[in-house]
């Protein structure tokens, strides 16, 4: 088929679509069902009582939903905590072989492809790189990565499967200069959907979202969201991305954008302004080892696996924290944020690095009538951006947007 393009207009949802016109074999749950289970990964177990508390919900009505949640295999009973009286209660938990969803991250320099199970697990894991990302060549990666990763699973694991979720950078075709692709290569992304392209040739829904958008639900859903209601969240890549969370749920604006981040205006070492993404990118790494004779390669193969560069390395934490720093102060000086979340695809000991560099540049700049969140270090690391796409089927067809359990009475 070809890849055409469709228009994205102004919705802040992921667009989905289903092959199979929703007789899909994973059903999607009624809403009580759908707040008790968003709940319990909320919070990791609860019992019967801990739910009808916090949901409102009577106890008779929970204990129904709970005992069909369970005769489904989606909860599954943790030990007994005893009391000082009465019966022991029994705190109930997601059941992570439940269901599974594969996530992909789109990159400008690789591609992940994940399959992750119910409670944010990375069970099987491809990876990809290429020099530029063209559209015939990902929807080649995503499928046949699909096949792959569902020979190796049982017939009743591949029943369980909810879907396909895509983090992508959105208009990739803007970005042939800094990947260093030819430009009318990269504009065959004009004309491409991507996400009706990859769901043409597989059984499963397909959904898509903006890729640092994603990184920041991963964050939210599985990282500290649980501790921060409110955040602003970077994730560096080859460019650097984000989101914003509000009221502990994810805020993607009008165009799905919201808190992209990289556009952010930040003064350079030489005190002329440019964007966030000109400083604080992975990119901006790779060109300065490249003056530096230095392979970059290294940087793409695995996220997790660095190696110590030496000084250029450290001149690109420390102008990144310096830009960060920047950044930071802007974003809090609109909303005061509780706290400002810094991931990104590279090692945890680079990661520490930038937040130590980036709050001692905090303290360089004029802080007066802003308060400053706090600079924490993201929980759910590299694959966040895979991840977030491996999770938007699964909160489509089984939990509840985070703003709902914002509102919990206790």
């Amino acid at each position: 088929m070809s890849l055409t393009d469709d228009s994205r207009g102004g919705s802040t949802q992921p667009d989905v679509i289903d092959p199979s016109g929703g007789a899909n074999q994973t059903r999607v749950r009624a809403y009580n069902e759908r707040l008790v289970m968003s709940l319990v990964r909320r919070h990791g177990s609860l019992s019967k009582a801990d739910i009808a508390r916090r949901s409102g919900l009577s106890a008779q009505t929970v204990s129904v939903i709970m005992r069909a949640l369970e005769r489904d295999g989606l909860l599954i009973r943790g030990a007994p905590v005893r009391g000082r009286v009465g019966q022991p209660s029994i705190p109930m938990r997601l059941n992570p072989d439940a269901v599974y969803s594969f996530g992909i991250k789109i990159g400008r320099r690789s591609a992940d492809l994940v399959l992750m199970d119910f409670v944010g697990n990375i069970r099987l894991h491809l990876h990809q790189i290429h020099t530029y990302p063209l559209p015939e060549d990902l929807v080649t990666f995503i499928v046949g990565g699909i096949e792959k990763l569902e020979q190796q699973l049982a017939p009743e694991q591949r029943a369980r499967i909810a879907g396909v979720g895509i983090a992508t950078p959105f208009e990739l075709w803007n970005w042939a200069e800094e990947v260093g692709a030819p430009r009318e290569e990269m504009d065959r992304w004009r004309d491409t959907n991507l996400q009706a392209a990859v769901a043409a040739r597989i059984r499963h829904p397909v959904f898509l979202q903006n890729d640092g958008t994603s990184a920041c639900g991963a964050e939210l859903a599985f990282g500290v969201g649980s501790s921060y209601p409110d955040f602003v969240y970077f994730y560096i890549g080859s460019f650097i991305g984000g989101g914003i969370v509000l009221n502990s749920a994810l805020f993607s604006g009008r165009t799905g954008t919201a808190g992209a981040v990289g556009p952010l205006p930040v003064a350079g070492k030489d005190g002329k302004s440019t964007q966030l993404l000109k400083i604080a990118s992975v990119f901006v790494l790779e060109n300065l080892l490249r003056e530096r004779g230095i392979d970059p390669q290294p940087l793409w193969y695995s996220a997790d696996d660095w190696i110590d560069f030496g000084e250029p390395l450290e001149i690109w934490i420390q102008d990144t924290a310096a830009a960060l720093a920047q950044a930071v102060v802007s974003a809090a000086s609109i909303i005061d944020f509780s706290a400002a979340v810094i991931d990104g695809g590279f090692p945890s000991w680079v990661r520490a690095r930038i937040l130590a560099a980036t709050r001692r540049a905090l303290q360089t700049l004029d802080l007066q009538g802003v308060t400053v969140p706090d600079l924490v270090e993201g929980a759910v690391g590299s694959h966040a951006r895979a991840i977030g796409g491996a999770s938007l089927p699964l909160f489509s067809r089984y939990l509840l947007d985070t703003n709902v359990l914002f509102k919990e009475l206790s």
